[in-house]
């Protein structure tokens, strides 16, 4: 009887093992960054039960705009969440109790753009409405041409003043074979916001 109950519960236990190799392995949520405001968005305000400050705004090239009894506010760079702070504290002197709920939200993120170009089929500035990397935008200006060196890509990039150069290698990526399997997601570039593409 225990040499039968023994032989039971291996086999269980095997069988056990068994399921949970062949269940897949639970997918990985893939976290966004949040996005921030750049100039030439579109943006909604709303200051609940107060419908004369409720406003649809487009951030103005130096990354601010205007809002009543507020004055300037620097968006540039700040998430909804954080406009929603600096209104919010920017109305407490017109309040004797607590200041309505502030609700920020980005009607068309039109202001993210960046610009490819050199060697690619339709080079030009293109605005996505979304994050993309190095690759995703070749994409956009319909991928390089034959001549492209892949290799040899610089991304001019604005830092306060400054231009940045950042020098990216994917012709790898786009052979595909052993080399293609060794890329990362993390390994080819993002793009950033006023960022120029050049493919030599």
């Amino acid at each position: 009887m225990a040499l039968l109950l023994t032989i039971i519960l291996a086999a269980s236990a095997a069988g056990a093992a068994d399921e949970a190799a062949a269940s897949p392995p639970a997918p990985q949520q893939q976290v966004l960054r949040p996005y921030t405001i750049n100039p030439g968005d579109e943006i909604e305000v709303y200051v609940w039960g107060e419908d004369r400050l409720q406003r649809t705004i487009r951030i103005l090239p130096d990354g601010t705009f205007s809002f009543p009894l507020v004055g300037k506010v620097f968006a540039l760079g700040q998430s909804p969440s954080q406009i929603e702070d600096v209104i919010t504290k920017g109305l407490a002197s017109q309040y004797r109790g607590q200041v309505p709920q502030v609700t920020v939200s980005v009607r068309s993120p039109s202001g993210f753009q960046f610009t490819v170009a050199g060697k690619v089929k339709g080079p030009g500035t293109f605005s996505p409405g979304r994050y993309v990397n190095l690759i995703e935008a070749l994409s956009y200006a319909g991928g390089p041409d034959e001549f492209a060196s892949l290799d040899g890509i610089t991304i001019l990039r604005k830092s306060g003043n400054n231009l940045v150069a950042i020098r990216a290698r994917i012709s790898s990526a786009y052979k595909g074979g052993a080399a293609a399997r060794e890329i990362t997601a993390s390994s080819i570039p993002q793009i950033e916001s006023g960022d120029t593409v050049i493919v030599p």
